[in-house]
């Protein structure tokens, strides 16, 4: 059984408890307005071109159709690239970037076990994102299963945008959800990445009731999502297995990458302050029960 990755993060300290990989998976079905990693959006393996980066020495040139000099300058040509990440080897300055690969589960349980140490010794283990890394849902839950096997912690972080079934799969051999909540009300939610939220919180009460451990995530742009913080906070309420909600402030820095990719740059809303940042997560702090 084989998947698509665009990262392996190792050394990971944000994505569960303890010192982590955290394997980001290609693929996702929402198109969140501030979306932080473009390269993670498709399944298809892509290269990614700085193009401020280059000094036109002309080394990748010749290696393909996408790479070529004209009038002296070095010239990109998107249409024409296989990713084949000739370019990559060859490139003094880091131009270049391939995101996506193939891998198969046991490939990639071996080289998550080389950090073995690390995970035992920090109450770590690994931390399957993505992307949307449910996309890939047998996959996920044939990885997780063997990380559990070998006495592994196992995390999912989730958008929870995919069907019933794909969270079952992975449910007898996930540890801790981290989950996304970016809003409440269904059509706020569709403003901002697509989609209403039915499934999302339908999922989400599954996890509960399956008696899952699961942090929510919430990604914060007050312009967005600020109307979104009591109304989430109310239904968390009822959550019988909820750690925690952590509030990620939206940050603006990857226009770059976007336009490495040939994309279009993503909206820029304003991240919140402290204050407001400190508010929100006082007001998705339960009150100490006795």
């Amino acid at each position: 059984m084989t998947g698509q990755v665009f990262e392996i993060r190792r050394f990971a300290v944000h994505d569960g408890p303890g010192i982590r990989t955290t394997v980001f998976l290609q693929g996702c079905p929402l198109r969140c307005v501030w979306c932080h990693n473009p390269e993670g959006l498709t399944r298809r393996t892509q290269t990614a071109y700085y193009a401020e980066k280059c000094i036109n020495c002309g080394r990748c040139t010749g290696l393909c159709a996408a790479n070529r000099m004209e009038d002296g300058r070095h010239v990109f040509r998107r249409e024409d690239c296989a990713a084949c990440g000739r370019c990559v080897r060859v490139c003094p300055r880091d131009c270049f970037r391939v995101y996506g690969g193939t891998y198969t589960v046991e490939a990639l349980l071996e080289l998550l076990l080389e950090d073995r140490d690390f995970y035992e010794n920090s109450g770590g283990g690994i931390t399957l994102s993505g992307g949307e890394c449910l996309t890939q849902a047998d996959f996920c839950a044939e990885l997780l299963r063997l990380c559990r096997e070998k006495g592994l912690h196992t995390a999912v972080d989730t958008c929870g945008q995919v069907p019933e079934e794909a969270v079952r799969k992975v449910l007898p051999w996930t540890d801790l959800f981290l989950y996304d909540l970016k809003a409440f009300d269904p059509e706020v939610h569709r403003r901002i990445t697509g989609f209403t939220n039915e499934r999302i919180l339908d999922n989400l009460r599954l996890i509960d009731r399956e008696g899952k451990p699961f942090e929510v995530r919430f990604p914060y742009a007050p312009e967005l999502n600020g109307s979104e913080i009591r109304p989430i906070a109310d239904f968390l309420r009822g959550m019988k297995h909820l750690t925690g909600v952590k509030v990620l402030p939206i940050h603006n820095l990857s226009g770059s990458k976007y336009a490495a990719l040939g994309l279009a740059p993503p909206e820029s809303p304003e991240p919140p302050d402290r204050q407001q940042t400190e508010e929100a997560e006082r007001i998705f702090t339960p009150p100490r029960r006795g």
